[in-house]
Formats: structure tokens, C-alpha cells, sequence
């Protein structure tokens, strides 16, 4: 008899095969003498819509508002069906006894294979595969300790519950703002209070006034300190600060107190998923969604590192016997781990907590040493921060002395400090800065200075920011934050502009248009943190949907009731040319087209012109493509010539003298004699006579 094992992709399931002698490849599975290995491509089945259920629900109306049904169910993804079928006719083989989930251990990897499993039938036994790593070793152990599948029903019941309530809340909400509305509003039970932390931050920006103050900076021996006040923008004209420096200067300065701290500052803890993102956006301006793409890359091609999705920056017990080996990988790029390898004596003991450790544990480098020359400079850079991030666990603290002298004219105070590097430890060695050479009691000779200053605005939102946002109320999970962010964006809701974040005309309004409650995170988090206690067994999925239900209903009920406005700012004055309506603007992946609002109606064109590849045959540059009556067209824009998008092919027009003339330009100015005979070659068969 035969096990089935099902992975989440088909690049896992070769790995797995390898590993298991299943060697034999079909165009579905590979087959060995005890398993068979098949795959799903992410989700092979999505809840059904509302159009499935019931034919009242396949027009959208108010009235049909809310859906509410008894049950949803499943239903094959159009693209994926031939592998769905190829898993029902493996699933029903007389030889297969078992099977055995492989996907992401996870919650969204537990609902891909459960779904399938209940799709096709499966009414064998069912064991689960649980591993934080894809190297070797780790597969070989993980199929040793196999669970029950049962053990992880709790994962597959918030999973299930997370995916219906998704389907409730958003499905009835976004039906409810898009007819009402008659534009297409998409709201959801994460997306709308993430769309909302970033317009809090814009409405800061917007109602800052900028204020000038003064302060009074006092200066000893090169080192300056400013003077002490409860608000530092107190001082709001020149003329007070005068008057306090003037009534100083009459008071003798002294040392009145020199206090000395010594500061012993670990390592930080290895990265969770959210903390790596934060840092890649800061250090590299990567989005959220680059970023987990790179270190799922490193994690399941490359196989150097641990799972990518996990929200601990903890680690288990168990994993200390693994450290060597994982120090030994990670020297070739950090030479200083060889040192710790030996012992592998870790300092950063809180670390390792096993009652911190969720799922999965922080993510730090496997024991596989990395091919670099197979890595990308990207990924090069991501598994740089994470080996970094985990050498820290055995690098000493950073030690620094801190002194502070306290001195005070008449009752008006300063404060200077110097700090002194004791020990660098884990951090690269800093300068230290000059020694304040004070003593208790000394007379100062004052030295003030006077500066104007003006406020400054709070920053706009970049995605680290926003994801440190999300993770502080609880919205979504590290393994969905970036893709909540991309269908903000998409949805032309929120929009990028370099490394800020902004909410467009039409993110506005949907915060208005929808019920306050779903634009606060409290409620939100509040569900978030159900759906992990049902994870977890504390709490009842039933009861969960029962109140999402509840909630669904008063929130489609408030946006019928509403008396809001809505405006289009998507909606141009520009005419169709086939039926004489309105065009609108609507983003895509390369610019923005012009679609018809006639639904009857199906032309669209460019909105702005697109860069091409194809060159001018004049200048050489790029040319536009630009939307014309006739259809497209290349356009040169810096001298206007012209080309059919089909033209222009290679050998189907003469050289023109440019070309000529640019190509021996550059034959000549090679390192080779000025009338070479490839240059006279070339000369005679263009026709141009020596100059």
C-alpha cells in the first residue's frame, strides 16, 4: 500500500519526492514504491458566490441585502480543474491507504489541503507533515513525527471561519456601497481599517499648522545641551527667550549634579515575518509584497531559511542541538560565526521560549550552507538581515556608560550627556564621543544661543510604518498584511508614491460611506483575536460566525439607511466614440485605460501614452504607444515620427544615414586602428566614400 502526499506547489512536491524515492514523474504526481506526491497550486477551491447559491442573488440589487446562507460550500477554480481532477483519481486509487498533508503549515496552507481532502471524498486516514524548514534533514524528521490530522482541526476551523467571514462581511458590504453608489466600492474586513490607518495619518498631515519657536541652547566646551522645558515650543517669541538668556547671563552657572549609568543592551530577538518587512521597506524601499516573495524564495527554492510566515520572534528549546550547523552556513557570509560555532554558546537566553513560540518559530537561516552565486542581490540582501539578525543570539551585549551633568542657572536647568562605548558587542563599533571633563560644583562661564525653529509635519505612512500599524491592532495576519496592502492598491483605493502611502479621491469617500465600526480597527482586531483563541481551541467557530452574521446585517442595514453623497472622480469628460457615453479612468498593472460606462458598450483605450521597446528610427529612443481612431500606434515624442504598431520590424527597412553614420562613429572610436579593415568593409558596403 501507498501514502498520497499532497503539497501546496509543484516545485515542494519534486523537493519531496527526492527525499521520498518517489522518482517516477507524471505530468500530475511523481510515484515511488511507498508514496505518491501530488500538488495543489495554492488553493484549488474558493467558497462559492452569491450567484452560486441563489439565482435572486446573480443580479445585484439592494433588495437581495443582506446574503445571509445556511451553508456556502466549495467549488473548483476554473484554471486549476485538471489538477483537482488528476488529486479525485489518485484520492480513489485501491493502493492508497492514507494521506498525508504537506501543505504550508499554516492556517491558509490547512484550509488548501482540507478543502481538496473533503472535495474529492477522502474517507481514509489523514496524518499531517509540520515542519518549519524545506531542507533535507527537517523533511526527513518531519514524516517520522507525523500527528494525527485531527490534532489540527482547531488550525482548519479558524481557517474556515476567517474565509466565511471575509465572504460575509465583504461580499455583502462591497454589494451594498457598489449598487447604492453605482461605482465599484470594494470594502473588507481587514482592508477598510487598514485603508483607514493610513487616512488618520493623511488627515494629521493635512490640519498641521506650523508653528515658530525659539530655544535656548547652552554651550561647554564644545558640547551643547538645550534648556529644560515641559514644552519645548513654549517660547514662541524671540523676545522671551531674550529676557530668560538675559537673567541667566546675571546668575553664576554651576555644576550641581554629574550622575553616571551603565546600559547593557541585548541583541535584539531573530526577525518575525512583519518585523523583516518593516526593515527591508526602511533599509531597501521593498513593498511588503517583494519582500515575502524573496524570503519565500529563500525558503523554498534556496532552502537556507525557516518558514517565512510566522508572527514569533521566538524559538524552541529543540533547536539548540541544530545551531552549529546553522552558524557553519551562515559563515560564509558573516566570517565571525566560525568562532561561535564550536560551543554555539548562545547569549541571548530569552530567545528560547517555548511558550512564545506560536505555530512556527522566528525566522532565522537552516543548516543547508546558501549557493550565492544562485542568490539574487535581493535575496542576497534579505538572507544577509535574517543570518545577522540570528548571529546576534551569540554576540555579547553592548555595553555603554552614560554621564550626565546637570547645570543650572538660577532655577533654569540644563542637561549635558556624553556616552561612553564600554563594550560593542553585538554592534559595530561607534566613536566615542569627547569626555565632558566636569566636576560637581564647577562655575560655568555661560555661552547661550538663540534659534528660531519651526514644527515639523508627522511623516506620511510608509508600508513599514503601515505594517507596524497593522501588527499593533491586530489586522490580518503576517501572511496576508502584503496582500491586503497590493488590494488596496489595485482596487485604486490607496496608492503608492515613492515609499509613502496615500488614500486617493475615491478612498476617501469609501471611509465615509461605510459604517464607522468597520472603518475602526477595534473591531477588526476584536474578530482577529477570536478567529487565533478558535486556533487554539478557546472559542467556538459556530458562535464567531453567528456574531459576524449579526454584525454583517446592522452594517448592510446602516448603508442602506445612508444619506451620503458620492462623487465619481474617476469619471472624465471625455466622450466615447461608438455610443457617445462618458469615459472613465480605470488603473492597470501598466497606466491607466479609458473604459466606456456604458455597460452595453465595450471600448476602452489609453488613458497616457505607454514606453515601448521599440526604438525611433530617427533618434533610436523609445517609442510611445499612443490610441488613436485607427487603433494604436508608435509615437516618437521627441520628433514626432510616426510607425504602425505592426511596422518597424528588423531587416524590413534600409539603415538611414543616422544609423550609418552612429554605426561608424563606433567602429572608430574602438581600440583598434582608425581605418581598420572592418571599418573599410563596412564603409564600401554602405556606399560613403572616405572623408
Amino acid at each position: 500500500m501507498k501514502k498520497l502526499v499532497l503539497a501546496e506547489k509543484p516545485s515542494v512536491a519534486r523537493d519531496l519526492s527526492q527525499i521520498l524515492g518517489a522518482t517516477q514523474k507524471h505530468k500530475n504526481y511523481y510515484e515511488g514504491n511507498e508514496y505518491v506526491v501530488t500538488w495543489a497550486l495554492g488553493h484549488l477551491l474558493g467558497l462559492k458566490m452569491p450567484e452560486d447559491l441563489k439565482q435572486e442573488w446573480q443580479t445585484w440589487q439592494l433588495e437581495t441585502l443582506p446574503m445571509i446562507p445556511k451553508y456556502i460550500g466549495t467549488k473548483p477554480l476554473p484554471k486549476t480543474r485538471a489538477q483537482l481532477k488528476a488529486i479525485g483519481s489518485l484520492a480513489k486509487r485501491k493502493d492508497i491507504s492514507e494521506a498525508i498533508i504537506a501543505t504550508d503549515a499554516g492556517r491558509e496552507g490547512e484550509l488548501v489541503a482540507r478543502w481538496i481532502l473533503e472535495y474529492v471524498r477522502f474517507n481514509k486516514p489523514v496524518k499531517r507533515l509540520w515542519i518549519s524548514s524545506q531542507t533535507t534533514k527537517a523533511i526527513k524528521q518531519g514524516f517520522a513525527t507525523l500527528k494525527p490530522a485531527k490534532a489540527y482541526d482547531n488550525l482548519y476551523y479558524s481557517a474556515l471561519a476567517r474565509a466565511k467571514a471575509d465572504w460575509l462581511v465583504g461580499l455583502n458590504v462591497t454589494r451594498a456601497l457598489t449598487v447604492k453608489y453605482q461605482d465599484n466600492l470594494s470594502a473588507g474586513r481587514v482592508q477598510t481599517p487598514t485603508l483607514a490607518l493610513v487616512a488618520k495619518q493623511e488627515e494629521k498631515i493635512s490640519k498641521f499648522i506650523p508653528q515658530k519657536y525659539f530655544t535656548i541652547t547652552l554651550n561647554v566646551a564644545g558640547k551643547k545641551a538645550k534648556l529644560q522645558q515641559k514644552d519645548p515650543h513654549v517660547l514662541k517669541e524671540r523676545k522671551q527667550a531674550e529676557e530668560i538668556v538675559a537673567k541667566m547671563q546675571q546668575a553664576s552657572g554651576r555644576v550641581t549634579e554629574i550622575k553616571f549609568k551603565d546600559k547593557v543592551i541585548p541583541a535584539p530577538l531573530p526577525y518575525d515575518l512583519t518585523e523583516l518587512q518593516r526593515v527591508a521597506n526602511e533599509l531597501y524601499g521593498y513593498s511588503a509584497k517583494k519582500t515575502l516573495a524573496l524570503v519565500q524564495s529563500l525558503y523554498e527554492v534556496h532552502k537556507i531559511v525557516s518558514y517565512p510566515r510566522t508572527d514569533s520572534k521566538y524559538l524552541s528549546n529543540d533547536l539548540k542541538a541544530t545551531l552549529k550547523e546553522r552558524l557553519r552556513a551562515i559563515s560564509g557570509m558573516l566570517p565571525a560565526a566560525k568562532q561561535y560555532a564550536g560551543t554555539a554558546k548562545v547569549v541571548q537566553t530569552k530567545a528560547f521560549n517555548d511558550a512564545k513560540v506560536t505555530d512556527h518559530h522566528a525566522l532565522i537561516p537552516t543548516e543547508q550552507i546558501p549557493q550565492y552565486s544562485k542568490l539574487s542581490s535581493d535575496e542576497h540582501r534579505i538572507y544577509n538581515l535574517i543570518a545577522k539578525r540570528f548571529l546576534g543570539l551569540f554576540l555579547p551585549p553592548h555595553k555603554v556608560r552614560q554621564e550626565k551633568a546637570v547645570v543650572k542657572f538660577g532655577d533654569q536647568t540644563f542637561t549635558l550627556t556624553q556616552t561612553t562605548v564600554l563594550e560593542p558587542g553585538w554592534k559595530e563599533s561607534e566613536n566615542n564621543e569627547a569626555p565632558l571633563n566636569l566636576t560637581e560644583n564647577m562655575v560655568i562661564t555661560p555661552q547661550f544661543m538663540i534659534n528660531e525653529a519651526l514644527t515639523t509635519p508627522p511623516k506620511p505612512l510608509s508600508e513599514g510604518s503601515l505594517l507596524a500599524q497593522m501588527e499593533k491592532f491586530n489586522l490580518g495576519t503576517p501572511a496576508t498584511r502584503a496582500e491586503i496592502i497590493e488590494k488596496l492598491v489595485k482596487s485604486a483605493l490607496m496608492e503608492r508614491n515613492n515609499n509613502s502611502l496615500h488614500v486617493t479621491k475615491k478612498g476617501q469617500q469609501l471611509l465615509e460611506l461605510v459604517n464607522p465600526e468597520l472603518v475602526s480597527p477595534k473591531l477588526t482586531a476584536k474578530w482577529e483575536l477570536q478567529l487565533e483563541q478558535i486556533a487554539k481551541g478557546k472559542y467556538n467557530s459556530k458562535k464567531f460566525l453567528s456574531e459576524i452574521e449579526a454584525d454583517t446585517k446592522r452594517l448592510v442595514r446602516e448603508v442602506k439607511n445612508s444619506e451620503q453623497k458620492y462623487q465619481d472622480y474617476s469619471l472624465t469628460k471625455k466622450k466615447c466614440p461608438k455610443c457617445g457615453a462618458f469615459l472613465k479612468e480605470k488603473p492597470v498593472r501598466d497606466g491607466k485605460l479609458l473604459v466606456c460606462t456604458n455597460e452595453s458598450c465595450t471600448y476602452k483605450r489609453r488613458a497616457e501614452a505607454k514606453v515601448s521597446n521599440h526604438r525611433c528610427p530617427i533618434c533610436h529612443k523609445k517609442m510611445l504607444i499612443v490610441s488613436g481612431k485607427n487603433g494604436e500606434y508608435f509615437r516618437c515624442k521627441y520628433d514626432g515620427t510616426t510607425e504602425k504598431l505592426t511596422g518597424g520590424k528588423k531587416g524590413k527597412k534600409k539603415m538611414t544615414k543616422h544609423e550609418e553614420r552612429r554605426l561608424l562613429k563606433k567602429i572608430n572610436q574602438d581600440n583598434e586602428p582608425q581605418e581598420s579593415a572592418l571599418a573599410q568593409a563596412l564603409k564600401q558596403a554602405l556606399g560613403q566614400n572616405d572623408e
